[in-house]
């Protein structure tokens, strides 16, 4: 986020687009509804009528895929009616003229024949965003999880530079990251393309300077992201290290992957709990939670915070750090470090980003946002003040409309998205395991229109099966005016029957990341008598792991033990 979650709650106008907030970021979600109250304005674009619509101005409810359409809209009104900052374009960016003749076609009436918005609502939106001074933007998976992400991203950062909307309290550009953490990975250089700190790989002062560093010679050849891992899994990639991730829950087009895992050589599995991958594995380290060891997480807002442990891990169950400098010793590296706050000081001492931002620190002011350069430097409660961009200059990027890879059509003529709910979390490796939540939403289901529903004779609580190119999977059929005629919608939670079975794993040309949010599908009822057999028994044996025993699914057929442990708590 360029700017900081506190802020939201004073802006005026709130652009919340592909975010489900209410349910995947409700933290978030509170600081918005206190906006509205105290009278913000807020515009949902989303193809579902999520709770946030509720409480919104304007709800555009836009087709799946078609975000560069609207967003070039927007832009097209903003720079025909002059709306723009001339002077923060002219001094702290480059390349609008392009932008400005790219969005030239992109005109409201256009965008509601391929978007269904109508023009005015367009038209409305944008003028409403520009004129307003505190007007920000909030975004998550809807705008990035498609094969065109980039692109998608790109046209919200170009409506943020010629609004001059960057820079001051309230506004700015604010991705909502998905997951605990996922910030502080990448500022850690989790990532093929980035050293700690978004140093580029491909900067050869940069390379130079970490061999220097760590004393070990470094390829030039860029990584492979995780969706071109997993392409290649059992091929090119023989064997797997794989820490506090379900990926053949959380990982599109799975069906191709689980073929490649049981190709692969070896595979390390280093988690809290044993999940739907770990029937894959080879080895398992059991791992220790948030509230058993020490470190820092890194939220959406950029903000280092410090995680205390609570008590001792179980078992056999150390800190991820404590293993992985075990096993480098195993493996002839000389690795010394002897706590967290040693290991993240020596990533600080080299970003200049993070290098006043310490445990010690972050304990007497409660976390620092980066950039935070010097041990007095009070953190950066939001990016580019005063119109100084990190990159000297902002820059305009012209984008055209790319369609999704699978379009609707006779035998799929469904559009398929998948996402979160507010009751479970991810793959649900923890979140099923409580019974509350567990209460609330114990299975899988398919929103659907009842139009839809009914040319299929599906009603409300039906078996259904839902299929794809890629497979299918049976789940409850739940009819919902959530969601638009001709788009289904379902959540990814769940490992018996899994959504990533279904979703296209072709990926962004920059980033990777697959179009989880838009395939091609089609919806069956499933007949009285499969429904009334219900599932195949299983066999069940318990297995050890991190100091408790675990009901598992026995044995099945095929190279691996079909083991579904998804949900199941501890046994007796």
């Amino acid at each position: 986020m360029t700017n900081s979650i506190g802020e939201i709650r004073d802006a005026d106008f709130l652009f919340v687009i592909g975010s489900n907030t209410s349910e995947a970021h409700p933290i978030i979600a509170m600081e918005m509804k206190r906006a509205v109250r105290r009278g913000a304005k807020l515009v949902v674009a989303d193809p579902r009528s999520i709770w946030m619509a509720s409480i919104a101005e304007r709800h555009l409810k836009l087709r799946p895929g078609t975000d560069v359409w609207l967003l070039n809209a927007m832009a097209n009104v903003i720079v025909t009616e002059e709306l723009y900052d001339a002077a923060f374009i002219a001094e702290s960016t480059e390349n609008f003229e392009a932008v400005a003749a790219a969005v030239k076609d992109f005109t409201p009436e256009e965008a509601e024949i391929v978007t269904g918005i109508p023009a005015e609502d367009i038209r409305a939106t944008a003028r409403e965003y520009a004129t307003t001074k505190k007007a920000g933007i909030y975004y998550t998976l809807g705008i990035t999880e498609h094969s065109h992400g980039t692109d998608n991203v790109y046209a919200l950062a170009n409506l943020v530079l010629m609004t001059g909307h960057l820079g001051s309290e309230s506004m700015g550009m604010n991705p909502l990251r998905g997951q605990n953490n996922v910030q502080g990975a990448n500022d850690a250089g989790a990532t093929p393309v980035y050293f700690p700190g978004y140093q580029r790989a491909d900067d050869e002062a940069v390379v130079a300077k970490y061999e220097d560093i760590w004393g070990v010679p470094l390829s030039r050849t860029r990584g492979l992201n995780l969706n071109e891992m997993m392409k290649v899994a059992g091929k090119q990639l023989k064997g797997f290290f794989i820490m506090g991730e379900d990926i053949v829950l959380s990982e599109p087009n799975v069906s191709l992957l689980e073929e490649g895992l049981n190709k692969v050589d070896f595979l390390v599995l280093q988690d809290i709990f044993l999940n739907e991958t770990a029937r894959f594995a080879d080895v398992i380290f059991p791992a220790a939670c948030f509230a058993e060891k020490d470190g820092v997480f890194t939220n959406s807002e950029r903000r280092v915070q410090l995680v205390r442990k609570g008590v001792e891990p179980p078992g056999e169950a150390r800190a991820d750090w404590e293993i992985l400098v075990e096993l480098a010793r195993a493996c002839g590296a000389d690795w010394n470090y002897n706590s967290a706050a040693e290991i993240y000081a020596e990533m600080a001492r080299d970003v200049p980003r993070f290098a006043g931002i310490s445990h010690a620190r972050i304990a007497e002011d409660g976390g620092l946002q980066w950039p935070c350069p010097t041990p007095d430097h009070p953190g950066t409660k939001f990016l580019h003040e005063g119109g100084k961009l990190l990159r000297g200059r902002g820059l305009f990027t012209a984008v055209s409309f790319r369609p999704s890879a699978e379009a609707e059509d006779t035998d799929y003529p469904l559009l398929l998205s998948t996402g979160r709910t507010l009751y479970h979390y991810n793959s649900a490796t923890q979140t099923r395991r409580e019974q509350g939540a567990h209460h609330k939403q114990p299975e899988a289901y398919i929103e659907l229109h009842p139009k839809d529903a009914g040319r299929r004779g599906i009603v409300d609580g039906d078996m259904v099966t839902v299929s794809t190119r890629r497979g299918h999977i049976e789940c409850r059929a739940l009819l919902s005016r959530q969601v638009r005629r001709g788009c289904i919608w379902m959540p990814f939670h769940f490992a018996e029957a899994r959504a990533n079975l279904l979703t296209n794993d072709v990926g962004d040309a920059v980033t990777g990341t697959a179009e989880y949010k838009v395939c091609a599908a089609e919806v069956r009822k499933v007949a009285v008598e499969a429904q009334m057999n219900g599932a195949a028994t299983m066999s069940v044996k318990p297995v050890l792991f991190r100091g408790s025993y675990y009901a598992v699914d026995g044995p099945g057929p095929g190279e691996v033990d079909e083991v579904s442990m998804a949900g199941v708590p501890p046994a007796s």
